[in-house]
């Protein structure tokens, strides 16, 4: 027997983003270092011009942190790699002080809060959503990677809401079981804006890989751990679309990405 497809709740604004962490090394070290820079250039005469040019340096390091807007977008690619830098360099560091997912999150929320800005006032009129298929109640036979709409919609998972969701919004999705599929995917469609759920791992990854496209991250909930029975927020991901993306003109199909042999 069909059953009504389930109301889905009122999505809300967006969550705050908690990018302090990452924010205040990345812009805090370069700065601190130019202001030791211009001290040293003061007292140290002998040196001077050793000591201008590390100022110089602290202040170029430090400048795409204040980038904004069309400011961002136009240079998005080589910030996200000198970010991706920082990032990655001091990830150990995290690790040993057991706020390695926690670093992760603050990069991501860092540049959630950046393209938050960029389309505050100019929404994106090509947007794709990139999901894992790890999202899948596990034991469920639905074929979702080949077509999202073979979804049972029992309610055990967030398969079924985020169907819905997709459906009524008419949103350019991709489901893949791949990394590297999702990329060759993303570049092929040449979004706009890209809306991707993953694992925190996965999210840095991602937006070292695609820097030329403005990504909105959305961490996935790991109850069972890595990869198997992950959920995430569904009214989180209908936020974002309705803050970020523009509407859909018309009906556009749902093209989960083809499994491989």
């Amino acid at each position: 027997m069909t059953t009504a497809p389930r109301t889905l709740p009122d999505p809300g604004a967006l969550p705050p983003e908690r990018y302090g962490a990452f924010l205040t090394v990345r812009r805090g070290i370069p700065l601190l270092l130019t202001a030791s820079a211009f001290l040293a250039a003061l007292i140290h005469a002998a040196g001077r011009g050793w000591w201008m040019l590390g100022l110089v340096a602290g202040v170029a390091s430090a400048w795409p942190t204040f980038l904004r807007g069309p400011a961002y977008l136009r240079n998005r690619t080589s910030i996200m790699r000198w970010d991706g830098l920082w990032a990655r360099g001091l990830r150990p560091l995290a690790r040993r002080l057991g706020r390695e997912d926690a670093w992760i999150l603050s990069f991501c929320a860092w540049h959630n809060h950046r393209v938050r800005e960029a389309f505050q006032h100019r929404k994106a009129r090509r947007t794709l959503v990139l999901l894992p298929h790890c999202i899948q109640w596990s034991p469920c036979k639905a074929g979702i990677l080949e077509d999202l709409q073979t979804c049972y919609d029992c309610g055990k998972c967030a398969v079924g809401d985020y169907m819905q969701a997709a459906l009524a919004g008419r949103w350019e999705s991709r489901i893949t079981n791949r990394s590297h599929k999702a990329y060759r995917e993303a570049r092929a469609y040449r979004p706009e804006l890209i809306v991707a759920v993953s694992c925190t791992d996965r999210l840095l990854k991602g937006l070292i890989k695609l820097p030329e496209v403005p990504t909105y991250v959305i961490p996935l909930a790991l109850p069972h751990g890595m990869c198997v029975d992950t959920d995430f927020s569904v009214a989180h991901l209908r936020a974002a679309m309705d803050a970020l993306a523009q509407p859909a003109a018309a009906a556009a199909k749902v093209l989960p990405l083809r499994r491989e042999a």
